[in-house]
């Protein structure tokens, strides 16, 4: 692979008007076919293979004309303080509201308090309910306005009114999100860089595939059904991948310029090494996402499918589009320090003659001494004080950590494994839900509305169950039907039942049961349960069945089924991550080792959200108003979208540690090595995807928050717990134990070279290095660690 991507380095760094006009030419064809696309659909909660979705199919079939998922709106009047809804003004101003609505478009039926019960027992509360023949999303602005107007005029009259349901569902308020993951990015870059062309290059290059993707989103979203929220998270993920991938190209050109290859073999070095890490670790993330198809969810398909075409057109740009620009600016991405010496351009083989080089010149021939890396052995670049060779420049910190580590690897391992398993001990309480109004801000007008409503007549009110009875093969349909009213109104935990509304066949009805507890309750579910458990005496005795279904029937069903998949998924994932590490690396330990810190680092994750979003602990600081359970979706689209990206650090960090082990140095020393060429990189990349993720809870919605927050704190723990500090603690702890592969297994396992090892035979030798005192050092460069 690394031969074929050399390549292509050379053939982007050589084509580079081609390979920019391709591109160029591509973004416009998405755009054309986007700005003549059909309007993107929203979110469909189909969800197959569950009881509430079956109920929403039933009703469907059953009440021909009244979608089970049409727009819904409940108007809450509360009183003034010491007055009742029920004084003459107050049922004049509601009865004229009422009335107001029922004339409006789309409507298809608006009840009033007063005839349907809905008064609270102390009269100072009463809601109407609105339905529309259309659901919230095809709700016409015509429709949306005359309830607006009608709640206006029944405010003037003096009376409280606030709308829940779906009619008028307030829009989140938006936060920085995109622009400040951007400007963090931009500000990491230019420190890790020291250059503005090299920090603007991987963010030119992720802007770049980031419109790519969102207008071929666009493009396919009538075919495939893409709603926005796929074009969001395409955004996020893409903006963070196209970041990383171009900085591992990048960081790698400079390197190889710094040995002193020309601009043309060091792009061709540069794609052929670090590119085979973002091809790899591309492949990881796509296949990570795709699998989320395996759940069942058509919503996580489509996420899945969109965000893994965005992460694909970011490793395309990233191995060709950036030697490309690479091409046209071979110098510009260089440091100031390094652009100094460069007076004219070199020719291939031509040394440059500056202060730079003539400063500290001396070279020792690498010895092949078997020393650990420790005492006073004779061991590759040990001894015992000074070393030789070693720059009198401070060690970068990656190098300082690499050998405290190595020095004191069991003690760090511990304290890694100990502190990520005590963060994760809280997800063994995770609950999974989906939250509604109450988790909105108290500014939106649907969360006063569902505080009003549970204040005025419980908390389950707020989350009735819609019982679908089938009466078809009854002797007696309208006799079946109070029989199951009956049963439902004697089952403990339940407040209430609604009179049955039939369809027109008089073989199908439909009832409201009211819950005593919350919608998001653990009792709740329970309930749930319960009522279903009865289904088969019931029809047993009558001959009609029924099935639950509603929005908090939908959450529970969904819940559950998320959480029947996770187990199953991270099986699957780890498995995998296991299979394409032993691939890479070639060995067992080594993969083996990456599995478990994935485990860690996702657990932690999860812990951590449990501990913020449900337990309450430390919610205020994220401005989060209302705890209760973790979006269902959460974990299993964690867990996909995490081990790619853990990929992506595993990968370019133990490549270059394999890299020098491969060239001769011993484990201590490799492991120095490798974090003096990675770790500056990861750490970079990990900041660049935090701020990325983090700007997304800067939001006004609990979901976009809990998001945020559980993708930045797991690449958090991923890049700088388990790469940092658990993966060397093992290594070095193994030894060259780690690198062990039996021989039957060497023998079948397809050779993949990420690290470039079949470059070093085909790459002529550098010219003399830019600048000896530069940070970056050389594999080819004596080692002068002393660990």
């Amino acid at each position: 692979m690394a031969t074929f991507l050399h390549r292509v380095g050379r053939w982007a760094f050589r084509r580079r008007r081609t390979v920019l006009l391709i591109w160029v030419a591509v973004l416009a064809a998405v755009f054309l076919g986007a700005t003549s696309a059909s309007e993107a659909p929203e979110g469909s909660s189909t969800m197959p293979g569950i009881e509430s979705q079956k109920a929403f199919d039933l009703i469907n079939e059953r009440f021909p004309g009244a979608e089970a998922d049409g727009a819904e709106a409940r108007v809450v009047f509360v009183a003034e303080q010491g007055q009742q809804v029920t004084t003459a003004a107050n049922r004049s101003a509601i009865g004229k509201l009422v009335a107001a609505v029922a004339d409006g478009p789309q409507v298809a039926e608006a009840t009033s308090p007063f005839d349907a019960d809905a008064v609270s027992k102390d009269n100072s509360t009463a809601y109407a309910s609105v339905t529309y023949k259309v659901a919230s999303d095809d709700l016409s602005d015509a429709s949306k306005e005359a309830l607006t107007k009608a709640v206006d005029q029944a405010r003037d009259a003096g009376l409280t009114v606030e709308v829940g349901g779906s009619a008028l569902e307030t829009e989140a308020a938006q936060g920085l999100g995109e622009v400040l993951g951007v400007l963090v990015a931009a500000v990491v870059l230019l420190i890790t860089f020291g250059s503005l062309a090299a920090a603007g290059l991987p963010l030119l290059t992720a802007i770049l595939g980031v419109s790519i993707s969102l207008a071929g989103i666009t493009a396919l979203s009538s075919a495939f059904g893409f709603s926005s929220t796929v074009g969001e998270l395409a955004m996020m993920l893409g903006l963070a991948v196209g970041i990383d991938y171009s900085l591992f190209v990048v960081s790698r050109y400079r390197e190889e310029r710094a040995k002193g290859h020309e601009p043309q073999q060091a792009t061709a070095l540069a794609v052929g090494t670090a590119g085979g890490a973002v091809v790899f670790a591309g492949l990881t993330v796509i296949i990570a996402l795709l699998g989320l198809s395996v759940i069942g969810v058509p919503m996580l398909s489509k996420m899945g499918l969109g965000s893994a075409g965005a992460v694909l057109v970011g490793v395309l740009i990233a191995l060709t589009a950036v030697p490309a620009l690479l091409g046209f600016w071979p110098d510009a991405v260089l440091s100031r320090r390094e652009r100094k010496g460069e007076s004219r351009p070199r020719r291939n083989g031509e040394s440059r003659s500056s202060k730079g080089e003539r400063r500290s010149r001396i070279k020792l021939p690498r010895r092949s001494g078997s020393g650990t890396g420790t005492g006073t052995g004779s061991g590759t670049g040990t001894g015992s004080g000074r070393t030789v060779g070693a720059s009198t420049a401070k060690a970068p910190w990656g190098v300082r950590w690499a050998r405290f580590v190595v020095r004191r690897p069991l003690p760090v391992l511990l304290l890694t494994v100990v502190g990520l398993g005590a963060l994760a001990v809280p997800s063994l309480n995770l609950r999974m839900g989906m939250p509604g109004e109450e988790a909105k801000s108290t500014s939106t007008t649907e969360r006063r509305a569902y505080d009003a409503l549970a204040e005025g007549f419980g908390p389950g009110f707020n989350g009735p169950l819609t019982v679908v009875v089938d009466a078809k093969k009854a002797d007696d349909p309208q006799a079946a039907v109070a029989a199951v009213s009956d049963r439902l109104d004697s089952t403990e935990g339940v407040v209430s039942v609604s009179p049955a509304r039939f369809n027109e066949a008089k073989d199908t009805a439909v009832v409201a049961a009211v819950p005593a507890t919350a919608p998001t309750s653990k009792q709740t579910q329970d309930l749930v349960r319960t009522i279903r458990g009865e289904r088969a005496s019931v029809e047993s005795d009558t001959g009609a069945t029924f099935e639950v279904t509603g929005t908090t029937a939908l959450n529970i069903d969904v819940a559950q089924k998320m959480q029947d998949a996770l187990v199953p998924y991270l099986a699957v994932i780890v498995s995998l991550a296991f299979l394409l590490l032993m691939l890479v690396f070639r060995s067992i330990l080594v993969p083996l080792k990456a599995a478990l810190g994935f485990l860690l680092s996702v657990l932690a994750a999860l812990g951590a959200i449990v501990t913020v979003f449900q337990q309450g602990h430390g919610a205020s600081f994220f401005g989060v108003e209302e705890t209760g359970p973790i979006m269902s979706t959460m974990p299993i689209f964690l867990v996909g979208i995490i081990f790619g990206l853990a990929m992506d650090y595993q990968v370019f960090l133990v490549s270059r540690i394999r890299e020098a082990h491969i060239h001769g140095e011993t484990a201590g020393q490799a492991i120095v090595t490798g974090f003096r060429h990675s770790a500056q990189v990861v750490g970079a990349a990990a900041m660049i995807m935090m701020a990325v993720f983090g700007g997304f809870m800067t939001g006004g919605e609990s979901m976009v928050k809990m998001v945020g927050f559980g993708l930045a704190s797991a690449v958090f723990f991923d890049a700088f717990v388990v790469r940092m500090a658990f993966v060397p603690a093992v290594l070095a702890l193994l030894g060259r134990r780690a690198w062990w592969l039996p021989r039957w297994l060497d023998r079948l396992l397809p050779r993949v070279d990420v690290e470039g090892e079949a470059l070093t035979k085909h790459t002529p030798a550098p010219a003399a290095p830019r600048d000896s005192t530069d940070s970056t050092d050389s594999t080819d460069r004596p080692s002068s660690v002393t660990v």
